[in-house]
């Protein structure tokens, strides 16, 4: 069974539903059974490598708020992540563009890392205040990750996986995806937002149920 995920690693929601879906996906029976694939989407494709104002101010901008209400929000986040294990630092978030990070997580795919390379992205945005779009500091984590440290350089200083990026793009559009995280079960079950893991656990049985093969045998038997 194939799961895709849509998400940002700039996205607090994306960190919460990762946690949750694994915390779901280790107590599946089913488990070793079941392919996951990161999948990318960029909140902002037209962010700086870098921005020159701290979250708050930047979320406040953007959502038409107050900075105390950008906080508040944060905070709501903050002690949301604390119950599923995640010490967020948005007071010291260093936001800015993706894209090179979702070209890593192709690159990861193909070395059998993306998991780890994922992860790793997330915390260190997320809990630590890495640069997301600091290219030197990509090229560290990337390498911290298990990527070849030669390929995660010529990646960072060329186009490789550019295409692939703007086509899952392209893809989440056409699934009317507008929003991440997204969960995507066989291309024929759709799980939005960051769920209880209590969800995702009803998510992976349904999907397991409905394969091609089990929910016919199952009409046959029916039937019989």
């Amino acid at each position: 069974m194939k799961v895709e995920i849509w998400s940002d690693v700039v996205c607090p929601w994306c960190y919460l539903g990762k946690r949750r879906f694994e915390s779901a996906l280790a107590g599946f029976e089913h488990r070793d059974e079941v392919e996951v694939i990161w999948r990318s989407f960029e909140l902002d494709p037209e962010a700086p490598a870098q921005r020159d104002v701290d979250l708050a101010t930047h979320l406040s901008r953007k959502l038409n708020v107050t900075r105390e209400q950008a906080l508040a929000m944060q905070q709501r986040v903050t002690d949301l992540g604390t119950a599923d294990g995640i010490g967020f630092r948005q007071d010291i978030a260093r936001s800015g563009n993706t894209f090179n990070a979702h070209r890593l997580l192709h690159l990861a795919a193909g070395h059998g890392r993306q998991g780890e390379l994922k992860e790793r992205l997330m915390d260190a945005y997320h809990v630590q205040g890495e640069p997301i779009g600091d290219t030197a500091t990509l090229e560290r984590l990337a390498v911290e990750s298990g990527l070849p440290a030669e390929e995660v350089s010529e990646l960072l200083g060329g186009d490789r996986f550019a295409a692939e990026v703007r086509e899952e793009e392209r893809t989440a559009s056409s699934f009317g995806i507008g929003g991440v995280p997204f969960f995507v079960v066989d291309r024929a079950l759709g799980v939005s937002g960051a769920q209880s893991s209590e969800t995702f656990a009803e998510m992976l049985e349904r999907g397991w149920q409905n394969r091609p093969g089990v929910s016919d045998a199952a009409g046959a038997g029916a039937r019989n």
